[in-house]
């Protein structure tokens, strides 16, 4: 089998599956290294590597297989039962659901656990405004709620501001850059008005000396 790639790449595969049938041509005693190789590859790929996945693989199962995954799934469960497998009628029983549940839960977890969703800002504020203060007084957290939507007025009033002011600092500049440009409109203008002069001077000169030329006659 060992002649030719595909079979031995088959033989490989039957050692995976303990089948050393591959090497049944040679004896061990006289070849002694084949059966160490035997040996090595039995450690190396079915102990060690099929451990090492089975390892893997429980570490991401463990990393899923949280209770907060354990109890969304069970959300989910029940609402499908609800939905599909429950009669109209039963669906209004109080008894299974009633419209306030009650259930204990302890101090110190409680305080941790809003402490952290007020860290990480998961804390909603919007719903049940008048049961979370008196859940505060109850565990004695100390919390300023601040409403998102309060938040976000500001920012736009602040924008708004911002705008404004840039707009009447935008009007200021472009009513400078128009007094300057009639200033140098006005510049422009008495240098033409200068220009045309001297050339009227020159003029009267050359006027001047031909009557004086005329007169000398």
């Amino acid at each position: 089998m060992f002649m030719d790639i595909k079979t031995s790449l088959f033989a490989i595969y039957l050692f995976l599956i303990g089948d050393s049938s591959a090497l049944s041509n040679w004896t061990y005693t006289e070849n002694p290294s084949i059966a160490i190789l035997i040996v090595l590859f039995s450690l190396l790929v079915v102990v060690y590597l099929m451990n090492l996945l089975i390892g893997l693989l429980n570490i991401a199962i463990e990393e899923d297989n949280n209770r907060v995954s354990y109890l969304m799934q069970k959300a989910e469960i029940l609402a499908e039962i609800e939905l599909f497998y429950l009669l109209p009628n039963q669906r209004r029983w109080h008894t299974w659901f009633p419209e306030v549940i009650h259930y204990y839960a302890d101090v110190d977890k409680a305080r941790v656990e809003i402490k952290r969703l007020i860290k990480e800002g998961e804390w909603d504020t919007k719903e049940f405004t008048e049961m979370r203060k008196i859940l505060f007084k109850a565990l004695q957290v100390e919390h300023n709620p601040v409403d998102n939507e309060v938040i976000l007025k500001e920012l736009k009033s602040h924008e708004k501001l911002l705008k404004e002011n840039n707009n009447e600092v935008i009007l200021e500049k472009l009513k400078s850059h128009d007094e300057k440009l009639d200033k140098l409109e006005k510049l422009e203008n008495k240098l033409e008005n200068l220009d045309k002069l001297e050339k009227l001077e020159k003029k009267l000169e050359k006027l001047e000396k031909l009557l004086e030329e005329k007169h000398a006659k």
